[in-house]
Parts: C-alpha cells; sequence; structure tokens
C-alpha cells in the first residue's frame, strides 16, 4: 500500500496533539497528588480522576486516529467491524465520558456527600454510551446525546456557580470546566465524522492545548501556593 505524505503530515499533527493533552493531563494528575495527601479533598480527589481519564482516552483516540488513517478509512463505524475498532473505540468514549462526570463531581460533591450512588450511575452511563457508539451505526443518534449531556452539565455548573458566587466562594474555574465540556463534544466529533470540522482542525486544536495549559499552569501556581 502506498502511503500518501498527508497520512504522515495528519498522524504527526494528531500525534503531538494528543501528546501534549496526555503529558498534561498527567502533570496535572500527578503535580496535585500532594495537594490531595494534604488536604484529603474529595474535590481534589475526582479533578485529579478527570484529568487521568482525559490521559488514557486520548492514548486511545492517538490508536483510533492511527488506525482510520493506516486503513483509509473516512467514517469510524466502519472501523467498528474489527476487533481492535470496538475495543478501542468503546475505551475512547467510556473514559472521555468519565473525565466529564469526574469534573462534574468535583464541582458537585459537597450536594452529592453520602450519595455515592451517583458516581456508580455516571460510570454506567459512561459504559453505555460506549457501547452506543461503538455498535449503533448513526453518528447523529451520539451527536444528540451529547447535546442532551451537555446541556444537563451546563445547568448543574450554572447553578453550582449561582451558589457558589452567594457563599463568595472560588469560581474560576467554572468557564475553564465549561469550555473543557464543549471541545470534549468538538473533539469526539472530530473523531466520529472526520470532514465535520477539517477546516478548522487546527484552530481547535489549538485553542485545545491553549485549555490545558492554562489549568496546568492554575494548577502548579496552586500547588506552588500551597
Amino acid at each position: 500500500m502506498i502511503v500518501s505524505p498527508t497520512f504522515f503530515a495528519t498522524l504527526g499533527m494528531d500525534m503531538l496533539y494528543s501528546f501534549v493533552i496526555i503529558v498534561t493531563s498527567l502533570m496535572v494528575y500527578f503535580g496535585t497528588k500532594e495537594l490531595y495527601e494534604l488536604s484529603n479533598h474529595k474535590g481534589i480527589k475526582y479533578f485529579r480522576l478527570a484529568f487521568l481519564s482525559f490521559a488514557i482516552a486520548y492514548f486511545f483516540r492517538l490508536l483510533i486516529k492511527f488506525l482510520l488513517l493506516s486503513l483509509n478509512i473516512r467514517e469510524l463505524m466502519e472501523l467498528s467491524t474489527q476487533l481492535i475498532g470496538v475495543v478501542s473505540l468503546w475505551l475512547f468514549m467510556y473514559f472521555s465520558a468519565m473525565s466529564i462526570f469526574y469534573l462534574l463531581y468535583s464541582v458537585m460533591w459537597k450536594r452529592w456527600s453520602g450519595k455515592d450512588f451517583i458516581l456508580y450511575i455516571f460510570h454506567a452511563l459512561a459504559f453505555v454510551i460506549g457501547l452506543i457508539v461503538t455498535f449503533t451505526p448513526s453518528a447523529k443518534l451520539y451527536l444528540l446525546i451529547n447535546l442532551f449531556l451537555f446541556l444537563f452539565v451546563i445547568v448543574i455548573v450554572l447553578f453550582s456557580y449561582i451558589d457558589s458566587k452567594k457563599k463568595k466562594k472560588g469560581i474560576n474555574l467554572y468557564g475553564i470546566y465549561l469550555l473543557l465540556f464543549a471541545f470534549w463534544i468538538i473533539n469526539i466529533t472530530d473523531i466520529l465524522i472526520p470532514s465535520f470540522l477539517q477546516t478548522y482542525q487546527l484552530l481547535i486544536y489549538a485553542i485545545s492545548i491553549g485549555i490545558f495549559l492554562a489549568i496546568l499552569y492554575k494548577v502548579l501556581r496552586k500547588c506552588g501556593g500551597s
């Protein structure tokens, strides 16, 4: 099989992007370890787990992109007929969903204290979302699910924001959380329908990396000042 220069350029861009996200996520995870051990703060615990899930999800994202390009497949649904495609796609979707659910839980953990079943529900939802995407040949269905999930997250975070403002608590991460939720959907759309956002792919990658680096800066500054 003849491999075009476009293959190497696209794969190289995706490798660099995924590598930066993976490394940044792991730096956030390990950079907050001491802070969590000292404070035993549950919000920090789930914040860390969110970025560990991001790192795992983007590892499988890189694997999926490699398979799509190397097999010359334009739509991800075609890849799901192969075992490695099924496993990689399900793991990517599961850990992607859990990263968002962990972030949501890190914001709402005080309100949901003593309600551990909510976390089990999140795991079940992530499991089901992975199954739907892997075995349902309809990208539109999944995009509708994510639109509903995104609206649900916005409502919960908005109420949490208003509540924290009334209590005069720190709220500087809420905007970044919402941006992460939005770009989570955009990046998954890029996986499901590669041609949909191709024109803006570099911009999406640059903004996504900027968000993760901004969070890393805030985390390192917080840990450095603790």
